[in-house]
């Protein structure tokens, strides 16, 4: 199902709330930050696996003070 933004998609499916929850809180922090990106639960799936990938490649090149 389509939800409007990330927050819609919380507060209407319990099993991308319960995902949600036991995400690290820097990467819930994150995950905010693109609200109105995710509009599904694979969305939010493919957007934190974009995240960590990012995240791979800044440690790999000895830049993760750029953060997300």
């Amino acid at each position: 199902m389509k939800y409007n933004n990330l927050h819609e998609l919380l507060m209407h499916s319990s099993s991308s709330r319960r995902y949600f929850l036991n995400l690290p809180v820097t990467m819930q922090l994150t995950l905010h930050k693109h609200n109105n990106f995710i509009h599904s639960a694979h969305e939010l799936h493919m957007r934190i696996d974009a995240i960590n990938a990012q995240h791979r490649a800044l440690a790999l090149s000895g830049n993760m003070e750029n953060n997300l």
